[in-house]
């Protein structure tokens, strides 16, 4: 397990040390535990945007310069065409 430091309002200090009494468990157990529920109980959201161009290929990272090049990326750099200058 890894040591870490939680800061507590003093009233949740003292509900917590309630319920360590009461329950007869390590206060470290108890906020584990309860972090753990808090965790599990929320739903996951997935960033926005997430899936939304999905290709469904698993493979697109791996052959990224063919995919490239099928959407016209990636070959020879186009240079831009020159509008002539009007001289007056």
């Amino acid at each position: 397990m890894k040591r870490t430091t939680i800061y507590l309002e003093p009233e949740l200090e003292v509900l917590l040390k309630l319920e360590m009494q009461r329950q007869k468990r390590p206060m470290a157990e108890i906020v584990r535990e309860a972090v753990y529920a808090y965790l599990r109980s929320s739903p996951r959201r997935v960033p926005p945007g997430a899936g939304a161009f999905a290709s469904g290929h698993s493979d697109t990272a791996s052959r990224v310069d063919a995919v490239l090049a099928e959407t016209g990326f990636g070959g020879a750099p186009v240079r831009p065409r020159r509008i002539p200058s009007r001289k007056k």
